[in-house]
């Protein structure tokens, strides 16, 4: 089997550009899923909740 280099490398770029939006599917489904909503406020809560003083 003879697989020239170009053809490895067009493979290649778009499996990576597929793996890149499968990625950024996966992501946003998991930032917009409603049972995730809890957490990411109480992380966004857990910013503004610390002391806002130099450190000494």
């Amino acid at each position: 089997m003879d697989i020239s280099h170009d053809a490895l490398v067009a493979f290649s770029k778009s499996w990576g550009l597929f793996y890149l939006i499968g990625l950024m599917v996966g992501v946003l489904i998991y930032t917009f899923r409603p049972s995730n909503r809890k957490k990411f406020d109480k992380a966004k809560q857990s910013v503004l909740d610390q002391d806002d003083k130099p450190w000494t």
